[in-house]
C-alpha cells in the first residue's frame, strides 16, 4: 500500500484543485469518487451540457409607450428624463401610483397583469417586458 508524505499530499491537492477550477472555467464538472477498498483509484470529468439563456429586451416602441403612460400617470412633463433603465421609486411613483400605472398599461395594451407579476415591476424596463411577454402568452 503506498502512502503519500505531507509535501507530495499539499502538491496533488493544489494541483487537483487548479484542475477542477479550470474544469468549471471549460465547461466541466467534478465527479465523485470513490474507492470501494481499492488501492486506487481514476476519475474523469464529465462535459456540461451548455445552457443558453435567451433575454429579450422589449422593443424600443414598448419602451417608449410605456414611458409616455408613465409621464401621464405621474404628472411628468413631456420632456422629462424617463427611459427604460428609470425606476419608478425614483421617479417619485408611490405604492398607489405603480398601481395605477400598472392599470394605466392594462388599458393601453389589453393585457390583465396578475399581482405577483405588478409587484415584480420596479423599472420601465421591466414594465415593458412583462407587457411584451403577456401579450406573446395571449396569442398562443
Amino acid at each position: 500500500m503506498a502512502a503519500i508524505t505531507g509535501a507530495s499530499s499539499i502538491s496533488f491537492h493544489s494541483r487537483l484543485h487548479q484542475n477542477l477550477a479550470l474544469s468549471r472555467a471549460n465547461g466541466l464538472k467534478p465527479v465523485s469518487l470513490s474507492g470501494y477498498g481499492r488501492s486506487s483509484l481514476s476519475f474523469g470529468l464529465q462535459q456540461r451540457s451548455a445552457r443558453l439563456r435567451i433575454s429579450c429586451a422589449a422593443k424600443p416602441e414598448t419602451v417608449d409607450k410605456v414611458c409616455q403612460i408613465v409621464r401621464k400617470q405621474l404628472a411628468l412633463p413631456d420632456d422629462s428624463a424617463v427611459s427604460g433603465e428609470s425606476k419608478f421609486s425614483a421617479l417619485g411613483a408611490d405604492s398607489l401610483d405603480t398601481v395605477e400605472i400598472v392599470m394605466g398599461l392594462e388599458e393601453e395594451f389589453g393585457i390583465s397583469v396578475e399581482e405577483e407579476s405588478a409587484q415584480s415591476i420596479a423599472t420601465v424596463q421591466d414594465a415593458a417586458d412583462l407587457i411584451e411577454k403577456l401579450i406573446e402568452k395571449n396569442k398562443a
